[in-house]
């Protein structure tokens, strides 16, 4: 965290513009609902959730998928990083002998 801020951009939405455009704002109560989007240096979005108002979301989740993102993407698609990989395990090698058999090669840290 930067001291009075944020390492990464935030934007504020009052009046629904980009909440109408990603599909979050509730025309009912004119607010948008909580939306996350990971949108890579291309501009294409890789992720995104959508919750409710009462219900908050995980940051952990999100910068493990930020890093994710950022290890598939320098290793131009040939890793793969499955459900509960974190930062520093092994990752998948991507190729047709991997398909149908990602738990008989994944194994996931024990918690």
């Amino acid at each position: 965290m930067v001291e009075g801020g944020i390492p990464y951009p935030m934007i504020s939405d009052t009046g629904g513009h980009l909440g109408r455009v990603y599909g979050v704002y509730d025309e009912n109560s004119g607010v948008n609902f909580r939306g996350r989007f990971i949108i890579d240096p291309d501009g294409v979005v890789q992720a995104m959730e959508h919750m409710t108002p009462p219900v908050g979301r995980n940051i952990e989740e999100t910068v493990r998928q930020v890093k994710a993102f950022q290890l598939v993407r320098k290793s131009k698609g040939t890793e793969a990083t499955p459900a509960e990989w974190q930062p520093g395990q092994p990752t998948l090698k991507v190729g047709p002998a991997l398909v149908g058999k990602v738990w008989e090669v994944w194994k996931p840290a024990k918690k």
